[in-house]
């Protein structure tokens, strides 16, 4: 069976799952099929007849009329296991498990290379929004000097709902979690991971620069108060998660961390669930991108691109980690080759032990009251990685573009 006709094996009915289902039910033109769906839970009520659904992975993974497996469960390391059995035995594969990839990045690319056969995961990076595919295709040649972007919309809703409405952490998290756009267990999100393993993915194809997620600088948002808020909402700003990555002669600069984002700004007005991320080259100047980054229908129509993509053989060339690198180890690095000095704000319990001046190159400005501490100035991302800060849950911290 040629890949002009898709017999597509799917793992996992979730969220995106259904959706997918959905959207192929409605979708004109393209030739697929899904002939097996594999689910976990046998007793779980879902919206297809009981019929419909197998508990046996070998049941997809055996079947040599199946030629497409659909990867769309959350525990990442039996994603992992279906999908390189799935690539082991030649048939290609689509995922939107960022955490799966990224963890196995350099795996993925040999066994895509030995076996001759496509992984595509453009859902895993910013749900609607083509990054992947534009960074690999339109500009495979432009030299990117950077990408940032908010690419994680549970906390982009959060954070949303917080500013406009008024709501408190706790409200805004449940509401994200009522309407799917948070896990039941939402701290890949908010603690900032989500975020970290799309950035990994980005700047492998961006830069061709493979950096483990761990590696990675993160810190989250779980710890914002209204006190935040409100200096935000004084100075005309809006807090926003921001993945960055930035080419610099000591090296490549990553790290996901919140900012305040001022009026006029590209993604100052990226509210809800949406993503946005600005790509600069040295020729293309400065791409904008949005679109819905959360939710089942907005993820689903990536995963259906990347199934139209198949139809006419497309796969992922890794061009700028070079031609003859693909599918060998990628070039490592780590995000603290590139140290970069970085203006921050620093709410702290308003307490003489707490004064965390001397952390800092310089300080800019303070604040002290009875009910909280502020300071802005410049540390090095080392020595905030270094301070302790980022594990002190009654601190916050944010980025002063």
């Amino acid at each position: 069976m040629t890949r002009d006709t898709l017999n597509i094996g799917l793992f996992g009915f979730g969220c995106v799952g259904k959706g997918l289902y959905d959207v192929l039910e409605h979708t004109q033109g393209l030739k697929a099929t899904i002939k097996t769906i594999v689910v976990k839970h046998p007793g779980k009520t879902r919206a297809l007849p009981p019929e419909r659904f197998s508990y046996d992975p070998k049941l997809i993974l055996e079947d040599d009329s199946i030629n497409v497996v659909v990867e769309l469960i959350d525990d990442a390391d039996a994603a992992f296991s279906i999908v390189r059995e799935a690539l082991t035995r030649g048939k290609a594969v689509v995922s939107a498990n960022k955490k799966m990839i990224a963890e196995h990045f350099n795996e993925l690319l040999e066994l895509q290379r030995i076996h001759n056969v496509p992984l595509l995961y453009e859902g895993a990076a910013c749900a609607s929004i083509p990054v992947i595919r534009n960074l690999e295709e339109y500009y495979d040649n432009d030299l990117l000097t950077s990408l940032e972007g908010i690419v994680n919309g549970s906390t982009n809703y959060i954070l949303s709902k917080m500013h406009t409405l008024g709501q408190d952490y706790a409200g805004a998290l449940s509401e994200a979690q009522a309407l799917g756009f948070a896990e039941s267990d939402p701290a890949l999100d908010v603690n900032g991971d989500d975020a970290r393993y799309k950035l990994s993915l980005l700047a492998a194809h961006a830069f061709g620069i493979f950096v483990r997620p761990e590696d990675i600088f993160r810190y989250g948002i779980s710890s914002i108060g209204q006190e935040d808020i409100r200096y935000a909402r004084e100075k005309g700003l809006k807090i926003k998660l921001l993945a960055h990555a930035k080419k610099a002669p000591e090296g490549l600069q990553l790290y996901v961390i919140p900012h305040f984002i001022p009026a006029g700004h590209k993604l100052h007005g990226i509210d809800e669930e949406y993503n946005g991320v600005l790509v600069e080259g040295v020729f293309s100047d400065k791409q904008f991108f949005s679109g819905k980054g959360a939710g089942a229908y907005p993820t689903a129509s990536a995963v259906l691109s990347d199934l139209s993509a198949l139809t006419y053989q497309y796969r992922y060339e890794y061009k700028k980690m070079g031609r003859e690198r693909a599918g060998d180890t990628a070039q490592a690095a780590s995000a603290y080759d590139a140290d970069p000095l970085i203006r921050i704000y620093c709410r702290y319990p308003a307490a003489p032990e707490h004064n965390h001046s001397a952390l800092f190159a310089s300080v800019e400005e303070s604040y002290s009251s009875q009910a909280f501490n502020y300071l802005s100035g410049t540390i090095r991302l080392g020595d905030l990685h270094r301070s302790g800060l980022c594990e002190d849950r009654e601190v916050f911290l944010s980025v002063l573009n």
